[in-house]
């Protein structure tokens, strides 16, 4: 990396702080002809920051970070200015001009991978820090940025290093007598490493709920009061609630925090037989909508029970998707809210109108997520990690059933040589350019 990057750092519009990073082996020269020289490391310095013919364009404080002690591991500049638009612009484009060129979105913290000073996991967390909607999703992807799941991940490549060492020795140097890992010996150590990547992998799909948020659909006949569930789970009034049947034709979204968990919640069309072809594409929209969701609320009119049609809508519901059966309407009914185990179904009473029992669904969708608010040990994942440890377990246990069968030792070593480099590929010690392109050009400009 010989060329100097240089952007704004600092969100569009105005603000009492605008700053413009640079990052390079050219820093040190924007800064002698920005700011007339370069800064004590370290030390925010008062300065100007000047045109190519002397004019003042802003004051501001001047930082210099030395490298590789800097959040790139290069020559680090920043230059800290009024956050106006056109300020920032003018400092940004005079950078421009002293010899760097704009950073592609991502291009800093690709850099602090590039160089060491981030693994490609916590480069990930940086921006999952960034992204955050909820508290609890803030502080997992710091403990991600920290190392948590990059611990995980070098503890059991070090194990499986050391397996692999033990096997791939006495195939490499036959003559040499290398002791053969007993059977029961290895079968213990495959079971250990195994179990640590299954914790991880535990731990990850948690911390994915977080990042991504649980896919909730309600689905339901017309006029069950799938609306007015929305609305109180929401907390106002986002749908339109009327006593005629099919007031919703198409799917509603909105994102629900329930204790620091992302609910994505989607109101959907009324499940009948239509001729209309307006409501026949909202009911195809909502089965879409249920093959693409972690879980369902199916919603019933308490007052009629569970009725045919009803017991049709569920049985199109993927057996995959744990689904929650709502017995709407308990304050015309007059039935006590609370939950029970109907032949193995799960029901829940409730009025959404009143919002007796409405408790007791959040507690529900939080048990479903494998949520436990400020839980200990988890921390912010992606798809991609949990794809990586689904491969890695995967691996392991092809070479346990290997061993089982008294296969060579040449095939058990080659699964466990698949294995870590799964793991490898979480933290990015094992990666290929493509998935870096996709995996910064994520990020936001200047970071």
């Amino acid at each position: 990396m010989t060329d100097t990057i240089a952007a704004v750092s600092t969100p569009p519009g105005r603000g009492g702080i605008g700053i413009v990073r640079v990052s390079g082996p050219g820093a040190g020269d924007v800064a002698r002809v920005v700011v007339s020289g370069v800064p004590e490391p370290r030390v925010a310095t008062s300065a100007r920051f000047l045109a190519g013919d002397g004019e003042t364009l802003d004051t501001g404080l001047a930082l210099w970070f030395p490298a590789p002690h800097s959040y790139t591991g290069e020559d680090t500049l920043e230059l800290q200015g009024h956050g106006g638009p056109v300020v920032l612009d003018r400092v940004a484009g005079r950078v421009f001009a002293a010899g760097a060129r704009p950073a592609r979105p991502g291009e800093f913290t690709e850099r602090a991978f590039l160089n060491g000073k981030l693994d490609l996991a916590q480069a990930e967390a940086v921006a999952d820090l960034i992204d955050a909607s909820t508290h609890e999703a803030a502080r997992l992807a710091r403990r991600s940025l920290d190392g948590a799941l990059s611990e995980r991940v070098h503890a059991a490549v070090d194990e499986l290093v050391r397996i692999r060492t033990w096997i791939e020795g006495a195939l490499d140097f036959p003559d040499e007598e290398v002791p053969d890992l007993p059977g029961d010996l290895l079968a213990e150590r495959l079971a250990r490493v195994r179990a640590a990547v299954a914790a991880a992998r535990g731990a990850a799909a948690r911390g994915n709920v977080l990042r991504e948020g649980f896919g909730v659909v309600i689905v339901g006949r017309p006029n069950v009061g799938k609306s007015s569930l929305l609305n109180r789970l929401v907390g106002r009034e986002r749908a339109i609630v009327t006593e005629v049947p099919g007031t919703t034709r198409d799917t509603l979204h909105e994102l629900v925090q329930v204790d620091g968990l992302p609910l994505r919640v989607i109101d959907t069309a009324g499940l009948h037989p239509t001729d209309d072809p307006v409501e026949r594409i909202g009911i195809e929209r909502t089965w879409t909508a249920v093959e693409e969701a972690d879980a369902v609320l199916a919603v019933v009119d308490d007052r009629r029970g569970l009725e045919e049609a009803d017991r049709e809508i569920l049985a199109g519901i993927p057996d995959r998707l744990p689904r929650v059966v709502v017995r709407n309407k308990i304050d015309l009914t007059g039935a006590v809210a609370g939950e029970s185990d109907e032949g193995g179904q799960y029901r829940l009473r409730l009025s959404a109108r009143t919002g007796e029992g409405v408790d007791g669904l959040r507690e529900r969708l939080k048990s479903l997520a494998g949520y436990e608010p400020r839980a200990e040990g988890l921390f912010m994942a992606r798809r991609r990690h949990l794809a990586a440890l689904d491969e890695a377990l995967g691996s392991l246990d092809t070479a346990r059933r290997r061993e089982d069968e008294g296969a060579g030792s040449e095939l058990v070593a080659e699964e466990l040589r698949l294995a870590q480099r799964s793991l490898a590929e979480i933290t990015g010690e094992f990666t290929t350019d493509d998935l870096l392109g996709r995996i910064f050009a994520t990020f936001c400009i200047g970071k």
